[in-house]
């Protein structure tokens, strides 16, 4: 298991055990983080799982696909650390990794 931790809006920490292979996302709903709506289930089709990840983490998170960034363009406040969290893939390399999520979704 990876260990990764979803910062609430609110500066709650869920500090989860993720399954290699799943998805931010799919660890975020099945863990009830608050402010992950994945209206549309992590087809990269809406922007309600937008996350900023943190700045000690993002070259090995890696840049959006093209897909993912015309998607981005629907999220609240931007940023270069924004990510939608069904695109990110949970691997070992990732443990210890730590996502915020927006005041709200676009």
């Amino acid at each position: 298991m990876t260990k990764i931790t979803i910062i609430a809006f609110d500066g709650t920490p869920f500090d989860l055990d993720a399954e290699n292979g799943s998805t931010v996302m799919e660890n975020a709903i099945r863990n009830g983080v608050p402010g992950i709506e994945a209206e549309c289930g992590g087809a990269c089709a809406c922007a309600t799982c937008h996350v900023y990840v943190d700045d000690a983490w993002t070259g090995e998170v890696g840049e959006p696909e093209p897909m993912e960034e015309d998607m981005l363009d629907f999220a609240y406040d931007v940023r270069p650390n924004s990510r939608l969290s069904c695109q990110i893939k949970v691997r070992d390399e990732l443990d210890g990794l730590i996502v915020r999520v927006p005041e709200r979704q676009g």
